[in-house]
């Protein structure tokens, strides 16, 4: 899709510049690659697993899109076709950021969007982790929107929902959920987001995205915790 960029620059850069030492990460989902592109425009980052649960989708992005699946090949990268759910389930301490660049929440992908999940992210982190998973749109998905509140909240300390315009995502509005267990993406320094060959985030949008209407605002705070 013509804006893909937004989606994959918006749940990769506002974790890497909240995070002071990002240098080993997990991409849960994103098996084209394009994801996994922007986390590699970050020197810091020594080590990128990428977990995705159907190899055909690698394999094909490899074959008909390489201009956004050239990161899978990258030295930093490791993909391994697995279940993301038991991948980080079986993890402990291992990662600075989580990105969750998960399919809509049905089949596999629903176990993604549990609160369990949640707190196993928060255990496959190290102590001063972030994860960022995307929650779909706030027009369409406000049930799900207010469980991920929730579930996220009930793991990390700082939990913040940030939005993107993807136009072609239902209803062009988009949303992503960061959660943190100690930097909070509003505290960072602006002169600590260097300018990056992006074609939608920049450091107005870092802050920017945080800014929610007052209807997203009110789902927010109307997420109950669990």
């Amino acid at each position: 899709a013509r804006d893909a960029f937004v989606y994959q620059e918006l749940i990769a850069h506002v974790a890497l510049y909240t995070h002071p030492k990002q240098r080993t990460l997990a991409l849960i989902g994103g098996g084209d690659g394009g994801t996994i592109r922007e986390v590699l425009k970050h020197p810091s980052v020594e080590k990128a697993v990428l977990v995705e649960i159907d190899g055909r989708v690698v394999e094909a992005s490899k074959e008909y899109l390489p201009t956004i699946s050239s990161g899978l090949s990258d030295p930093r990268v490791t993909v391994k076709i697995a279940d993301g759910v038991q991948h980080i389930r079986a993890a402990e301490g291992e990662y600075d950021v989580v990105l969750i660049d998960s399919a809509e929440p049905v089949g596999s992908a629903v176990g993604l969007f549990s609160p369990e999940f949640y707190a196993d992210v928060r255990k496959a982190l190290r102590e001063d982790g972030i994860m960022v998973a995307q929650t779909e749109s706030p027009f369409f998905n406000q049930d799900l929107i207010r469980r991920t509140q929730a579930g996220i909240r009930a793991s990390f300390p700082v939990t913040r929902l940030y939005l993107a315009h993807v136009p072609t995502y239902p209803s062009g509005l988009w949303s992503f959920t960061l959660g943190s267990l100690r930097y909070d993406p509003l505290e960072v320094a602006p002169e600590a987001i260097k300018p990056l060959a992006t074609k939608y985030y920049n450091r107005d949008v870092h802050f920017g995205a945080f800014q929610l209407p007052t209807f997203v605002r009110q789902l927010v705070e109307s997420a109950d915790a669990p």
